[in-house]
């Protein structure tokens, strides 16, 4: 039987509602959305269920919620499988302290205050205005880039953000740099260029100042060895050791996210299962593009969902 990754989404997979019935359905849920709120000081569990969904979608409360809610549907999965370990986990951006809280590298109270904090320091890093992202749509990678050196050249900084598949990139930068690199981009052959609605150039050198803080709220977290690999989004490699897996995470705030080459890499070790564990589909549809298509793509996110998995025989 082939290797299994478990992996988690990351902002923009949202959405109200998210962990409701799995709360009302299993014991283990509802703990981890109780430990969020004692974590916060707020009610982190009443956001997720009822909204309002502007006050969700605002970057320091979507993290720590999509965090949660991930958490909460991996609890449900081990009250019934306590025995089953994955071989690798893996999360995209936000999802990685999910897949670090999976492997036990970090307690769930520690990831859900700092995720808080990140999403704080990436509001505060650029003026609301002053930043923006943008999806481009089929161009390769190595003109992408091209463009966005020239661009950040001239005096407007932009780069390359999300390696999310083959034909979807992700650029970051400030708006003027986004604009530019956009128009480029299409008359280098790029299909469509989407601006992306969200708060800050995530994934840019502009988040630098996010990135500082982040490093010192961590050196007063207990981060522990990985037990099972955690493959990294700045190098799509494996990292186990704390003091490695603490520089990853505070590289990734301005680093680009090679979610393409990480799920490459977890084919290429074997890897036939992937399961995404909380809400949305986001993840099962980027690797449908990037991974064979003989590959096993399950998302788990609901009480319906992880039956299916439990008694689908494809995991355990």
């Amino acid at each position: 039987m082939g290797k299994v990754a478990f992996v988690f989404p990351g902002q923009g997979s949202q959405f109200v509602g998210m962990g409701q019935t799995l709360s009302e359905q299993s014991e283990a849920a509802r703990s981890i959305f109780q430990q969020a709120d004692e974590a916060l000081g707020f009610s982190l569990s009443g956001l997720c269920f009822q909204g309002p969904e502007e006050e969700l979608k605002l970057t320091a409360n979507t993290q720590p919620a999509i965090l949660t809610a991930s958490i909460a549907v991996l609890a449900a999965f081990r009250e019934q499988r306590p025995d089953f370990t994955p071989d690798f986990v893996a999360g995209h951006s936000l999802g990685e302290y999910s897949a670090l809280v999976a492997a036990g590298a970090l307690s769930f109270a520690d990831a859900v205050k700092t995720v808080r904090a990140r999403g704080q320091f990436m509001e505060e890093a650029v003026p609301a205005g002053e930043g923006a992202m943008a999806a481009v749509l089929n161009l390769d990678r190595a003109e992408l880039h091209a463009v966005c050196e020239e661009v950040t050249a001239a005096g407007h900084p932009v780069q390359l953000a999300n390696l999310n598949s083959p034909g979807q990139i992700v650029i970051s930068g400030s708006a003027e740099g986004v604009k530019q690199a956009g128009e480029k981009a299409k008359a280098a052959g790029a299909k469509r260029v989407l601006p992306l609605n969200v708060s800050g150039p995530f994934h840019s050198s502009l988040m630098s100042p996010a990135a500082d803080k982040l490093h010192g709220v961590l050196a007063g977290v207990t981060v522990a060895d990985a037990k099972v690999p955690v493959v990294a989004n700045v190098t799509a490699r494996p990292v186990s050791e704390a003091a490695v897996i603490v520089d990853s995470l505070v590289k990734q705030v301005s680093a680009p996210v090679l979610w393409e080459d990480s799920v490459q890499w977890m084919v290429e070790q074997g890897v036939t299962t992937f399961v995404e564990i909380g809400p949305g589909k986001v993840l099962s549809g980027l690797i449908k593009k990037i991974a064979p298509a003989e590959t096993t793509i399950l998302s788990v996110q609901d009480g319906e969902s992880l039956t299916e998995l439990l008694n689908g025989g494809k995991v355990c």
